[in-house]
């Protein structure tokens, strides 16, 4: 298991059950959890979203819009009808 974790190092505990069972161990994902954690293996983080650019050195650029109008958005579209309720479309 050690060593499948180096090969496949972004594979979590449930991934490598499944090598595991086909190779004819008899693992359910609950003991191969326990056998991870037991070898100080840890579970992958999933990576972050990409939100911002960032630069090399730590900082991130906002990006301001350039001119009048250059970004705009509709939050809440709504009218009035005559009597005097209003509808969203």
């Amino acid at each position: 298991m050690v060593e499948m974790a180096r090969q496949y190092g972004c594979y979590g505990y449930r991934r490598i059950a499944v090598p595991l069972r086909d190779a004819g161990w008899q693992a359910n994902d609950k003991r191969v959890e326990r056998l991870w954690r037991r070898e100080g293996l840890k579970v992958p983080s999933r990576q972050p979203t990409k939100g911002r650019l960032w630069l090399n050195d730590g900082s991130c650029v906002r990006l301001r819009p350039e001119h009048r109008d250059h970004v705009w958005s509709y939050d809440f579209v709504h009218c009035r009808a005559d009597d005097g309720k209003a509808y969203r479309r």
